[in-house]
């Protein structure tokens, strides 16, 4: 497959969004207190010059891989394109790694420079820098990293912007993308220029994006996803990005930005659902909204206290939406449609069409990419979108991508008569129960996630006579549940969902016990990656043995 000799590079798109309308707000920054500052295109162009040039003068040479650890802001899209218009690579690192991982990454991938941005551990995180490595500091990073390290504002203020911008070929390296992988050491997933730009242009057309769209940034950048549906939009779109301060600051972040396009993981539809649940129970609801003049008026007010009632695109991927998430939104006239994709083809491969969703599938191709099922019903695609492969790993491009390019996505699957995909699993998910059945556990951990009070769900089974289901409650659930009539309040509750959840499961899948665990499951104690993805293996290995002894109990059990 080959790239279209025409089709522009994410700096040839900034580059037409400054000489287009250069004066337009790209993007607004909270900076705390109620502050805000407003980038236009043209500053956004002048101050990743100055970026570049600074690169430049402290001895980065054209492929050098430079470094970028920060939450999302908008100096985080600047620097990115500064990177490559000094002629390096950018390796974002996800804001919450710890600092072994930190220096696994930092060394595998022989990064040069790091850009040290706003973070919560920096504290814990630097420990793992490589001696060696030069550091600045974004104008949000750490007091300590401020004092320590060149300054983002001393830099715009005393360097003359880059004049010769690199200009780079389709084929050169743009970025080495880290998965946050669910076991073992990340692999770098290596993105040229030409699957940035495809992918760029072609989701204008998927999505009928146009420059007035407004989007939140609030997902890790340094994930594609979000880095594709927010970096590479705005630059081919000219959107305005509004950036999210805090997770304490989400709700008011969302409101002021009146989204209408929307991007988030199934956790994040599950909480909105949750919280408008527990405002306006779902039966209640159903009877308003058969109020012919009280309609318009619910379904406006519920999606408002979201901030997604001017949302005209929501878009839903990284796993499996429940149908009763899906389902209640749909009541509101709000058609969330589920995405597919990777690290490993920049997050483009399926989208569901609007008007022609059926739950439990994820669409047709997008524009460019092919699929098939391969051996075992795993799910193959091609597209320009695809990796060029591992860095410095052959021998695992070789495991996930064919010699005539087709992607190994370890995930299971089928295709319908329209071309829609369904995916039944992960090649490395399903497990046996002892009675030699197989159970994919992932849609049955999406029905028990739609219980207002749980966060995760993790279910397990592996040589089991029947799957059980470790559970994860929210902070707010638990703060609530240190009263006693709570507790066995919400215990009665589990029993009902657990009864109405194994009611519509086959024999063989359904669960014996729910498990609530007592410690919080987190990236930093290692039982979920920074993409809210389940760490099986390290959640098994924790609890181990007392699985097999809660399992005897049927119902509720709650670890001690």
């Amino acid at each position: 497959m080959t790239t279209e000799k025409s089709v522009l590079t994410p700096l040839q798109a900034l580059a037409q969004r400054c000489s287009q309308h250069g004066d337009a707000v790209a993007f607004v920054q909270p900076l705390g207190g109620g502050k805000l500052r407003e980038y236009t295109w043209k500053q956004v162009d002048e101050e990743a010059r100055k970026i570049a040039a600074y690169l430049q003068s402290q001895g980065m040479q054209k492929g050098d891989h430079v470094a970028l650890v920060s939450k999302n802001c908008a100096e985080w899209i600047i620097t990115d394109v500064a990177i490559w218009m000094a002629g390096g690579v950018s390796v974002p690192l996800y804001p919450t790694l710890v600092a072994e991982t930190v220096r696994q990454i930092m060394e595998h991938s022989e990064s040069k420079f790091l850009f040290v941005g706003k973070l919560d551990d920096w504290d814990m995180m630097k420990a793992g820098v490589p001696e060696g490595v030069a550091q600045i500091a974004l104008s949000l990073a750490p007091e300590d990293a401020l004092q320590a390290f060149p300054k983002w504002s001393d830099i715009i203020r005393d360097t003359a912007p880059l004049a010769d911008v690199n200009v780079p070929d389709l084929g050169d390296l743009a970025t080495i993308v880290y998965t946050s992988g669910t076991t073992g050491m990340p692999k770098g997933v290596m993105h040229d220029f030409a699957s940035l730009s495809t992918v760029g242009e072609k989701m204008i057309k998927v999505y009928d994006l146009k420059p007035d769209e407004r989007m939140i940034s609030y997902l890790p950048l340094s994930h594609v996803a979000e880095r594709v549906a927010v970096e590479i939009a705005v630059l081919y779109v000219g959107n305005k990005i509004f950036f999210a301060e805090s997770l304490d600051t989400f709700g008011e972040d969302i409101k002021r930005a009146q989204p209408t396009v929307f991007f988030a993981v199934p956790r994040i539809w599950s909480k909105f659902y949750q919280k408008a649940s527990e405002a306006v129970p779902p039966k209640k609801l159903n009877r308003l909204l058969k109020i012919p003049f009280l309609n318009k008026i619910i379904k406006k007010k519920v999606l408002g206290a979201m901030g997604l009632d001017e949302c005209r695109i929501a878009l839903s991927g990284a796993a499996a939406l429940s149908p009763e998430i899906i389902t209640w939104f749909k009541k509101l006239d709000l058609e969330i449609l589920e995405v597919y994709g990777m690290t490993e083809n920049l997050a483009w491969s399926h989208t569901t069409e609007e008007g022609d969703q059926q739950i439990g599938w994820v669409g047709t191709p997008n524009d460019g990419v092919e699929c098939r099922i391969g051996e075992g019903g795993e799910i193959l695609v091609r597209s320009l979108g695809n990796m060029k492969g591992y860095y410095k790993q052959p021998e695992k491009t070789a495991e996930d991508l064919t010699e005539d390019g087709w992607l190994r996505t370890g995930d299971v699957g089928e295709i319908d008569g329209k071309g829609r995909l369904r995916i039944t699993g992960r090649v490395k998910e399903i497990f046996k129960t002892e009675k030699g059945k197989y159970v994919a556990p992932a849609p049955i951990e999406n029905r028990l996630s739609t219980m207002p009070g749980l966060e995760l769900a993790c279910v397990i089974g592996q040589g089991m006579g029947q799957p059980v289901a470790l559970l994860n409650i929210t902070p707010e659930e638990q703060e609530r549940l240190s009263k006693g009539s709570e507790k066995e309040h919400f215990t009665k509750e589990l029993e009902k969902l657990l009864a109405r959840v194994n009611e519509v499961l086959d024999p063989h899948e359904r669960m014996t016990t729910l498990i609530v665990c007592k410690d919080a499951w987190s990236v930093e104690n290692n039982l979920i990656t920074p993409t809210l993805k389940l760490k099986r293996n390290e959640i098994e290995k924790r609890y181990g043995d007392d699985i097999v002894q809660w399992s005897k109990t049927r119902g509720v059990v709650w670890e001690a």
